[in-house]
């Protein structure tokens, strides 16, 4: 596990689950899937294609402090579109860079059009931790001469 590894093999570990709502849903529906999935942010689909992302960040600066109406507002008026995604030749680096620089917690994973995944800046953190254990495993297998 390393920075360098494509993102694909983090989704290969993870699986490839998504959460998705039609942008026609109302906020408050996108909220209570986000409730029940135990998830932060679910991808807009509409006629199989992704068109946008709602976050519980979305919905706090977008609803709530507006003074709006979830059960009345459609996820597609707050929705972040177009969506940043990346390709599952992207390394695990180069998407902490991305969420980093655009301010962003969930990144879906595209081969040209077609969805195969999304990953969280909680998914990086992990991987990211586990290669930091593995690294200290080794060295310490290293210094003291024993094999791992």
């Amino acid at each position: 596990m390393q920075l360098t590894d494509p993102i694909a093999s983090l989704l290969k570990t993870k699986g490839g689950a998504i959460c998705s709502i039609p942008p026609s849903d109302s906020v408050y529906a996108a909220i209570a899937l986000m409730a029940e999935k135990k998830v932060g942010a679910l991808l807009a689909i509409s006629e199989g294609k992704v068109v946008g992302i709602i976050s519980e960040r979305d919905y706090a600066r977008k609803v709530i402090l507006q003074g709006r109406s979830s059960k009345t507002t459609q996820v597609a008026e707050i929705m972040s579109s177009p969506v940043i995604y990346v390709s599952p030749e992207h390394s695990v680096g180069e998407c902490m860079e991305i969420m980093t620089s655009h301010r962003i917690r969930h990144l879906p994973v595209m081969v040209g059009e077609e969805l195969i995944g999304i990953i969280s800046i909680g998914d990086l953190v992990n991987w990211t931790l586990s290669a930091q254990r593995e690294t200290i495993r080794h060295l310490e297998s290293y210094i003291t001469g024993t094999p791992r």
